[in-house]
């Protein structure tokens, strides 16, 4: 029988810019990290870590920024920001901008978020480059396990929100069972399991979102992890060609 493990990471202290965050992660592991173990980690202390925040103080919002602000009841700063960070405006209603980011990600604000930043009026960004993220903390990482990085997106059939991956390192991003048989043989053609995704809504039961817990460690993936670092996370992005909802 096959068993899945979820072990939070707790303790950590507030990550600033600069802060070695593979020494500090495994300071506070609760067991020693392994090969064949996932780290699953929060972009924002990634974000913090790297630098990759904006101060508010510091925004000069232009006259497309005071627009929408002004229509969306928001501050035109944040709106500044996350102009700033989108390579698209998609949907553009309410008091949310969905957007397509400079990585391809599509979601809410462009990731750009105030809560949990460390200070008031900081917004923290999404990891520049979140796959090179994920690699650059595994390599430094005592054991080497995978390494995934995630965020909290909206889905478009259902309601609520869950994490998924968007930085990734040494763990298969999809599980692709076309061309193969389900259990009573028949040929599956359209079976695309985005395990990287499944096990970043797994760990993240393992947290609240008002705790200081941004890290856990999954146990029982050693058949989807592998000694490269693979694709990453980009592998799960779907091409704008094939997006039924543009």
């Amino acid at each position: 029988m096959s068993r899945i493990e979820l072990l939070a990471v707790e303790g950590l202290p507030e990550i600033s810019r600069g802060d070695d965050l593979a020494a500090l992660i495994s300071a506070a592991c609760p067991q020693q990290l392994g090969a064949e173990d996932l780290l699953v980690v929060a972009h924002k202390v990634v974000s913090k870590a790297e630098g990759s925040v904006a101060e508010l103080a510091e925004v000069e919002p232009s006259p497309r920024a005071v627009e929408i602000a002004v229509r969306q009841g928001r501050d035109a700063r944040q709106v500044e920001v996350i102009l700033q960070q989108s390579a698209e405006i998609i949907r553009d209603s309410g008091e949310l901008l969905i957007c397509r980011t400079h990585h391809g990600l599509i979601c809410a604000n462009a990731g750009v978020d105030a809560s949990n930043s460390g200070a008031d009026d900081r917004l923290v960004l999404l990891p520049r480059d979140p796959d090179a993220s994920a690699r650059a903390l595994r390599a430094a990482l005592p054991g080497h396990p995978a390494v995934m990085i995630t965020d909290s997106f909206g889905r478009a059939w259902r309601l609520g929100q869950l994490d998924v991956a968007i930085g990734l390192a040494g763990l298969t991003p999809l599980d692709d069972w076309r061309g193969r048989n389900d259990s009573e043989g028949r040929p599956l053609s359209a079976t695309l399991i985005a395990v990287a995704d499944q096990a970043a809504a797994a760990a993240d039961l393992a947290r609240t979102k008002d705790g200081s817990c941004p890290a856990v460690i999954i146990r029982g993936l050693g058949r989807l992890i592998s000694a490269d670092d693979g694709p990453g996370a980009k592998a799960l992005l779907r091409p704008p060609e094939e997006d039924r909802f543009l």
